[in-house]
């Protein structure tokens, strides 16, 4: 196989893998009220069946990606997808909620091996000239996999029930597996062989992920303060240790030495919190104030969503070309002119001025996040 197909195959592979996560993370929300009926679910354990996957994800992505550099980015990439193939099945066959919850978990556990090591092996066999094409096309297959799922979940649980989300699940993840074995046969990527987990810090970091995330959950009630007070000091207890350990799990020196790698991050960390929390709250405004039907309320924002899929591929290739932090910079500008001109809408805002925004927000997103997740990853130093 030629160093050119080996790339194409390693593409083809990492973005059909990147695609499902996130497919599965948004098409099982518009079967939940389904679920509840056929399972008898309360609201409570209802809304555990997506909280336990994200929550195991980010929980263990971390904790996976110091595993992966040690025992090799292709082990770690096949096992996770295998955990993630096997799980799908198992919440297919659900009998119960309870069980289904727990498959979740499982699912979560492989979504976060899948994640911390698709990126990491696109920038090891990419070219720097053509590493932004890479990364555009597999941050395009995440958004996809947004976009796709509620629509793709809807028609499915209304017409062959809500298992059929997760059997679909089943044949892809087969065929991803299939790929990695016979496609990615004497390919491996590690760069930290010989050295010590950092058992202690993956613990601490963990919990104190779970400490907060549950915490604000339930911050009106008593137990809810306690867990954020004890989430607070686990992640300053975090921050000590992992200054100190030999081979930390998280080494926050590089936020420390490496300003382009940090203020990146910071920038990500922004646009996330500023963009994701507009399609939570548009959808209230959309439904109790303007009055339109879920259905339409989610077509009008996944309008956003679909001008990230098309702008992310375009603006890989810029990145390609030009400066990385000029394009990024680029983007955020637009974003934040997009949630200025949010702040205006009232009860009688026109609807078409939210499609414009939400094409402007896609296009300064899809513009942004490219360029920015080009400028972290060249910006440390590859062992693999």
């Amino acid at each position: 196989m030629t160093h050119e197909m080996n790339r194409i195959t390693v593409l083809l592979i990492t973005t059909l893998a990147s695609f499902l996560s996130p497919f599965m993370a948004s098409s099982i929300n518009v079967a939940l009220p389904v679920i509840a009926s056929e399972l008898t679910v309360n609201a409570i354990l209802l809304g555990w069946i997506p909280t336990a996957f994200l929550l195991t994800s980010a929980m263990l992505a971390v904790p996976f990606g110091r595993v992966a550099d040690i025992y090799g980015m292709k082990r770690i990439f096949l096992i996770g997808i295998s955990i993630f193939t096997i799980s799908s099945f198992l919440s297919a066959i659900s009998p119960s909620v309870e069980f289904l919850i727990l498959s979740r978990m499982i699912q979560g556990i492989g979504s976060a091996m899948i994640f911390v090591t698709a990126m990491v092996i696109i920038t090891s066999v990419f070219h720097q000239k053509d590493m932004g094409k890479a990364i555009g096309l597999n941050i395009t297959s995440i958004f996809l996999g947004l976009l796709l799922g509620p629509l793709i979940g809807g028609l499915l649980t209304q017409y062959l029930g809500w298992r059929s989300i997760f059997y679909l699940a089943v044949p892809l993840g087969l065929f991803v597996t299939g790929l990695v074995i016979f496609k990615f046969k004497r390919m491996e990527w590690s760069g930290c062989n010989g050295e010590k987990m950092d058992i202690v810090g993956s613990i601490l970091y963990s919990f104190t992920l779970l400490m907060v995330l549950a915490g604000f959950s339930e911050i009106t009630l008593f137990y809810g303060k306690i867990m954020v007070a004890l989430g607070i000091f686990g992640l300053m207890y975090f921050v000590y240790w992992e200054l100190r350990v030999e081979h930390p799990i998280l080494d926050l020196r590089i936020f420390i030495h490496n300003r382009k790698f940090a203020f990146s991050n910071l920038a990500s960390l922004i646009s996330f919190i500023s963009t994701f929390s507009v399609i939570f709250l548009l959808s209230f405004y959309l439904q109790y104030i303007k009055g339109l039907t879920p259905v339409y309320a989610g077509m009008i924002l996944a309008i956003q969503t679909v001008a990230i899929v098309l702008m992310t591929p375009v603006s890989g290739r810029l990145s390609d070309k030009f400066e990385a932090r000029t394009l990024a910079s680029i983007g955020m500008g637009i974003i934040t002119v997009g949630l200025i001109i949010l702040t205006t809408i009232n009860m009688e805002t026109s609807i078409y001025l939210i499609i414009f925004i939400m094409i402007l927000l896609g296009i300064g997103i899809g513009l942004f996040a490219t360029p920015n997740t080009h400028a972290i990853m060249s910006s440390v130093e590859k062992k693999i």
